[in-house]
């Protein structure tokens, strides 16, 4: 056997074995040279007297392993692979072809598929980023986003994919809807709420649904506040805070598990033949956000979960809110609606003060002031414009003159009309009589 072909530990027993057989060592200070036994010293150079280098190269070296997969087995599997698994990759692969009874490690899968060309080794160039140690606590942060892709591998249109980990644990959640609107925010925010708790802080990215990019208004300035969307607010009023992120990888815990769902979960919806948004939420619910957060969920630094219980009135505070100012005949327009307010809420004297308008996801529209809601009835049209009663002075009515008045046709108080078309005139005349300019 030719020493190129030993391992490096061999070539050292080689050089001890030489130096023993030289007389230059013992064989007990061979065996503390190779720390080894005095006992396996004797067994090496019992081997290496009687084969020279050969014999102390490994005897399993170039056999066939005992836990070897039969090659009928592997053939088996890499023809199920390109069947049903062609684009999956080896560890999901693995799992799959282990439901259906064909057991196999999902290396041993990978090397399979890469010496048949069906797998190919990547490395992505690599970036510096800065790491950021996981929240201790279950509740202390969660990530929300939504992924864009074609989920149902055109069998319909494209949706998104509302998605939300905790940034502690890994535990997550999911829900489909059209597209990444407020209602779709709202819609996961309180599933999870309804499930675990209100949590401390929400980490999102810079979309307009959590970032108003408007100037401030007049009264806004005045107020000393920032513009705000309507998930923003209905966070602030929850008292969950808002965290903007600067960049992608800034949220990369729900970037990448945005990844794991683009891998498996477009493969099983293919493989369940499921090519709707009801029955794909169905398919999330259960069985498989229960099982992949059994397999990716970590255990969090602190054992404490910090969310908070849910508000009764969470679907209120989960809606659209506008404030309008109610007209002296107590109506309210909102969105070309007009709004009459019941005469049992005279004594809050509402006229000319401002109230809030809140639509819920449902539709329900609610009046409301200082929190308490209002009876109303919605009108046909727009009510006509109440006539403004005659303003007093003590207990004498203030009556405007008519445009006839001898008050008005004699230049009295008439206004700036009467005396521009005085000035003119005069003008007209005085350049009749050769005295204009």
């Amino acid at each position: 056997m030719e020493t190129l072909l030993m391992s490096t530990k061999e070539r050292r027993r080689l050089t001890v074995m030489t130096a023993v057989q030289a007389g230059e060592l013992s064989l007990a200070e061979g065996a503390k040279a190779m720390k080894i036994s005095y006992r396996q010293a004797k067994r090496i150079w019992k081997r290496y007297r009687k084969r020279g280098d050969a014999g102390l190269v490994h005897r399993g070296r170039g056999r066939a392993g005992t836990r070897r997969i039969a090659l009928v087995k592997q053939r088996k599997i890499l023809g199920r692979y390109r069947q049903r698994y062609a684009d999956f990759g080896p560890t999901l692969a693995a799992e799959y072809l282990a439901q259906e009874g064909l057991v196999v490690d999902h290396e041993t899968l990978r090397r399979w598929l890469v010496e048949e060309g069906l797998w190919q080794l990547s490395r992505g160039r690599q970036q510096h980023r800065q790491w950021r140690e996981r929240k201790p606590c279950l509740g202390q942060m969660v990530q929300m986003d939504g992924s864009h892709h074609d989920w149902f591998e055109g069998r319909r249109d494209k949706a998104v994919l509302m998605v939300m980990i905790d940034d502690a644990t890994n535990r997550s959640w999911a829900r489909f809807s059209e597209q990444e609107t407020t209602a779709a925010c709202y819609d996961v925010f309180e599933q999870w709420a309804e499930r675990h708790g209100l949590p401390l802080s929400l980490y999102v990215d810079r979309d307009s649904i959590y970032r108003c990019e408007r100037e401030p208004t007049v009264a806004e300035q005045v107020a000393d506040q920032e513009p705000q969307t309507q998930f923003k607010r209905a966070m602030e009023a929850l008292g969950v805070e808002l965290i903007l992120a600067h960049s992608p990888q800034a949220k990369g815990r729900v970037e990448r598990r945005n990844g794991v769902f683009q891998d498996r979960l477009v493969k099983a919806l293919r493989l369940e033949k499921i090519s709707d948004l009801e029955q794909a939420n169905q398919f999330l619910e259960k069985p498989f956000l229960p099982e992949l957060n059994r397999r990716f969920m970590v255990q969090p630094a602190s054992s404490a979960d910090v969310h908070r219980a849910r508000p009764k009135n969470l679907n209120e505070v989960l809606s659209w809110q506008e404030d309008r100012v109610v007209r002296t005949d107590w109506t309210v327009g909102w969105e070309g609606r007009w709004f009459q307010i019941d005469r049992d809420h005279e004594p809050l004297s509402l006229a000319d003060r401002s109230i809030t308008v809140r639509r819920l996801r449902s539709g329900q529209v609610q009046l409301v002031h200082k929190e308490r809601k209002l009876r109303w009835m919605e009108l046909p049209e727009r009510p006509k414009a109440a006539v403004a009663a005659p303003r007093r002075v003590g207990r004498t009515a203030l009556v405007k003159p008519e445009p006839e008045h001898p008050w008005r046709r004699f230049g009295f108080a008439a206004g700036k009309p009467y005396r521009r078309r005085a000035q003119r005139d005069a003008t007209v005349a005085a350049q009749a009589c050769g005295r204009g300019a």
